[in-house]
């Protein structure tokens, strides 16, 4: 572990953007609970009609795709492990997505689910409890068919994790089987995100007591009912997954076999790419995107995403439990610039902690925006007027991390406030920053499901597990939307009440909002049918070569 500051003594923002490397920023941080999805910007409601649908198609044309084909993704980092109850690395998360699969799927858009493994679905009049038919002839890997029973194992199994993904399900009283093939699942009270909980990757259905094994035995080698089956795992290496002859999607996959390779030089996976030893380089550098684009045979991809990066501010230590010192920090950063510099332009300035591709965002919250008279007139009224010195807790190695800290340390030395920069391992900062061990941080999130609640709960309530996005934010009237919103059904009502939280937070600056970043891909033209939903999440059922 590398511990060392900065000297205070800061450039000019000019100076910093005119010199600034941009680095690969896909880098997921391991906390994140997805967070652990810019498209639409119509919100939409998620449990407004519960129907017996049973299109499952997310791009791909049957009748066009090749079959057959051995496909390499390369990477810039390792899954962690399989375990879809605790684990929060998207590498992990987008791997074990092709092996486990939800009851019901989220939709391209990110705005809605669909029926998955559930061939339909019904909400009762109460609104406490929902009633979902199991497609039939579904088998796991190991032949073994799926009834409700492991739909019930599946999902009380992530409802006791503790430390994992535990909080997305809080709401469920119980689950029930009234016969193999039907599930109802009750809540304590309304609970208008349910069906996208039950889309969330912690739900994914795994056979009844890990089919006799025990838990470490079963995730070191994890059998569900999705489309690729367990293959070898060269940890820091490759991990490959091979294709699920007995899927339930007739035809489906095309591939052979998914290959993640692991290749922690961004040159390195663009050479790999263009020399043909790999079809999806899951990551390119925004700085390479225009290169790529010229690249014969190359395709470049920019897929609506729900990335937001932030600025954290630790509550519990001053003055950051001062709002104006908050509002005051938050003034004085140039996101336009940001996005310019850092993203070369493939991104959007924040005005919410929600973000465009999720329901109920609100494109008309201003926010905080630049400007360096109002951030002024902040840090007068508070309890430190003529500035403070404060430690900027760094991930060492990742240059979007420091080229962030760079331009807001020139910002705030103009407001008479220094900001020494401590470089940490990555995963020192994650335990830091979780422990609110740390002054100012930054961090960004993903969205795992359809619903604003998985973020709303994890940034607004310290309750939730997550400490208020590691921040201590702590405000009762605030939280209390949370609270409604969550038990709100009528979609115009459920808007207004997600519009005054998301001005709220903006005026409390709990998080300064940075920029809104899409999903950057560059495939080989050979790769067809694939897309990325905005949670980052993909189906490669649907992917030939």
């Amino acid at each position: 572990m590398s511990d060392h500051s900065t000297d205070a003594s800061a450039p000019s923002a000019s100076q910093i953007f005119a010199g600034l490397r941009v680095p690969d920023i896909s880098r997921r941080r391991m906390l994140q609970l997805g967070a652990l999805g810019i498209g639409a910007f119509a919100s939409a409601p998620l449990l407004a009609a519960c129907g017996s649908s049973s299109d499952t198609s997310t791009g791909a044309s049957s009748g066009a795709a090749k079959k057959g084909g051995d496909l390499v993704i390369v990477r810039d980092h390792d899954a962690v492990n399989m375990d879809k109850t605790t684990v929060f690395s998207n590498a992990s998360i987008w791997t074990y997505a092709q092996i486990y699969e939800p009851l019901v799927a989220m939709t391209e858009d990110g705005l809605g689910v669909k029926p998955w493994l559930a061939e339909s679905y019904e909400m009762s009049p109460d609104n406490k409890s929902c009633t979902l038919k199991l497609r039939k002839g579904v088998k796991f890997h190991n032949g073994q068919p799926m009834t409700s029973a492991d739909v019930k194992f599946s999902i009380d199994e992530s409802s006791k994790t503790k430390g994992g993904w535990e909080f997305i399900n809080s709401a469920i009283k119980e689950v029930t089987t009234p016969d193999e093939y039907t599930v109802v699942v009750t809540t304590k009270y309304p609970w208008a995100p349910l069906l996208a909980d039950l889309s969330c990757p912690n739900n994914g259905i795994i056979p009844k007591d890990y089919a006799g094994k025990t838990k470490d035995e079963f995730y070191a080698n994890p059998i569900g009912t999705g489309p690729f089956v367990w293959g070898t795992w060269q940890k820091g290496s490759a991990l490959t997954l091979k294709k699920n002859p007995s899927y339930w999607q007739s035809g489906k996959p095309y591939l052979d076999s998914v290959t993640w390779k692991v290749v922690a030089d961004s040159n390195a996976r663009a050479i790999q790419l263009q020399g043909g030893q790999a079809h999806i380089n899951e990551s390119p550098p925004f700085s390479s995107l225009a290169q790529l684009k010229n690249t014969p045979n190359l395709k470049v991809d920019l897929f609506p995403s729900t990335r937001t990066d932030y600025i954290m501010m630790n509550q519990h230590k001053k003055p950051y439990d001062d709002v104006h010192v908050r509002r005051a920090i938050s003034y004085a950063i140039d996101r336009e610039a940001l996005v310019k510099t850092i993203l070369f332009g493939n991104g959007t300035p924040a005005n919410s902690f929600l973000m465009p591709s999720t329901p109920f965002y609100d494109k008309n919250c201003p926010g905080i925006q630049y400007d360096m008279n109002k951030a002024r007139e902040e840090l007068r009224q508070s309890s430190v007027p003529n500035g403070f010195t404060t430690t900027w807790l760094a991930m060492s190695g990742d240059a979007v991390d420091a080229a962030i800290a760079q331009v807001l340390q020139a910002s705030l030395k103009e407001l008479g406030i220094t900001m020494n920069i401590q470089n940490v391992d990555p995963s020192a900062q994650h335990d830091m920053t979780g422990k609110l061990d740390y002054e100012i941080a930054h961090s960004y999130w993903t969205m795992d499901l359809a619903d604003p609640d998985e973020l709303a709960q994890f940034a607004l309530d310290p309750s939730s597990g997550g400490h208020s996005f590691d921040t201590g934010f702590n405000d009762p009237e605030i939280m209390d939307l949370v609270h409604q919103a969550q038990k709100e059904f009528d979609k115009t009502k459920r808007q207004a009440l997600y519009s005054e939280l998301q001005a709220k937070a903006a005026e409390s600056a709990f998080l300064a909002f940075l920029f809104y970043t899409p999903f950057p891909y560059a495939t080989a033209s050979t790769v067809k049918g694939f897309k990325v939903l905005p949670t980052g999440s993909y189906h490669m059922e649907d992917v030939s070569l």
